[in-house]
């Protein structure tokens, strides 16, 4: 019986091990400092928001775990010697593997600011990180305000988590606008609207220069690195981007970048070592995806992928068109295939908002053969299955306009856009 040991009990390391359960005999160990059990790392914002309690975000009763033989250890690995294919625990505890697959996840990204490490300034990911909030931050009385430091989706989930207690936010933003690399002008500017609707003070163009601590080393205001400006403030948001968290393995013989390399099938360097979710990175980019996807989907997929690579059947990872999702605040966000700020060479986009409410599209297009290429959605939902479908079958974006109603995914009784869509895409080919 082979000894599959996972390291990380993020979503990635949990569909390994379920696969791996599915499909074979072998014995599985969990190891993780996080929590005794998975959680749903998306849900953690719904819990400080009263949505929810904690154990709510554990999709599996606990005694999942024991009746499908899969063992659980809460620890930290200190260091992993590949040669001897043992891993040393916290504590000194020594334990063996036949294969290893790391599953680590993110961390926050820290830039050198003074003050980072001070008490009341962390990231939001981890279920230590909402229990500290509950600490520094759990009303308006004893956190006056709070100053949010990168503008991405951790960052807007952070801010929504605030105003819902009541705490006045500060958002720094480096870019000219909100998520501004990612997202179209058009749509860009309206979330930016939207921020500031809700109380949010979005401070663009603007970066941190320091934090400044208290006599007791806790956070008490920021600078502004273009003015410096003095912000008062009780807890500081770290929440510009994320990078694999991977520092115990410096010193190991795994090849290493900014994030473990893997090859297609998720292998690393060392043989019967993989490495799976947020803490992998492609050796050779898939398409347009970045080489580390810090994405829920990719580390579910990633962990089918390399659980049946473990079993026997060797098998590639290939994820397919890209999508993804989120929400700015009121506005749900859907996107598949590829839309980016500015288009590609050769292609153009075509964007609508509907005047009056935080409703709006875009569609990237190829400008030659009109090969319909990605959408973006703000306020519409939209079905997966379908955009994917086009996708693959290279529909022009005049089919996707004409056939959008069959795309919508919205409930019952909502208000339908398709018709004023399509009015907009014949109006603008008629001015070209």
């Amino acid at each position: 019986m082979k000894h599959i040991v996972i390291i990380g009990n993020g979503i990635a390391g949990i569909t390994a091990a379920r696969h791996i359960r599915k499909n074979s005999n072998h014995r599985i160990t969990i190891i993780s400092a996080e929590t005794d059990y998975f959680f749903s790392r998306t849900a953690l914002m719904y819990v400080y928001m009263g949505h929810m309690k904690f154990e709510h975000t554990q999709p599996y009763e606990n005694w999942f775990w024991k009746k499908n033989r899969i063992e659980l250890k809460k620890a930290f690995v200190e260091n992993v010697k590949t040669d001897e294919k043992t891993l040393k625990l916290s504590g000194g505890e020594i334990m063996s593997y036949d294969s290893l697959i790391i599953a680590t996840g993110s961390k926050p990204n820290k830039f050198g600011w003074p003050g980072q490490d001070l008490k009341g300034v962390q990231g939001l990911y981890s279920k230590q990180d909402l229990d500290n909030l509950e600490v520094y931050a759990p009303n308006k009385d004893l956190c006056k305000r709070a100053v949010i430091v990168g503008g991405g989706l951790i960052g807007i989930e952070l801010a929504e988590m605030f105003r819902s207690r009541d705490i006045s936010v500060t958002f720094l933003v480096r870019e000219t606008s909100f998520w501004g690399g990612v997202l179209p002008k058009g749509e860009s500017e309206m979330i930016n609207q939207h921020i500031t609707e809700h109380h949010i003070d979005l401070r663009l163009s603007t970066n941190l220069k320091e934090i400044i601590s208290d006599d007791n080393g806790k956070a008490k205001a920021v600078v502004i690195a273009e003015t410096d400006e003095v912000i008062p403030c009780d807890f500081v948001g770290l929440t510009a981007g994320v990078s694999p968290n991977i520092d115990f393995l410096k010193s190991s013989n795994i090849e290493l970048n900014r994030g473990i390399l893997v090859n297609r099938f998720l292998e690393t360097s060392t043989a019967d070592v993989y490495a799976i979710g947020d803490c992998a990175e492609q050796r050779e980019a898939i398409g347009h995806r970045r080489p580390i996807e810090a994405v829920w989907y990719t580390g579910r997929m990633m962990g089918e992928v390399v659980a049946q690579t473990i079993c026997g059947n060797k098998t590639a990872y290939k994820p397919g068109h890209w999508f993804n999702s989120a929400k700015f605040l009121d506005i749900e966000y859907q996107t598949y295939g590829w839309v980016f700020s500015q288009p590609l060479e050769g292609n153009a986009h075509f964007h609508w908002r509907q005047p009056s409410e935080n409703i709006c599209i875009t569609i990237e297009f190829n400008s030659s053969t009109q090969e319909f290429l990605g959408i973006n959605t703000f306020g519409i939902r939209m079905r997966h299955e379908v955009f994917d479908k086009w996708l693959t079958e290279k529909r022009s974006i005049d089919y996707v306009i004409d056939n959008l109603e069959k795309a919508n995914f919205d409930p019952e009784f909502y208000k339908r856009h398709e018709s004023d869509i399509k009015a907009g895409f014949l109006n603008i080919k008629e001015i070209v």
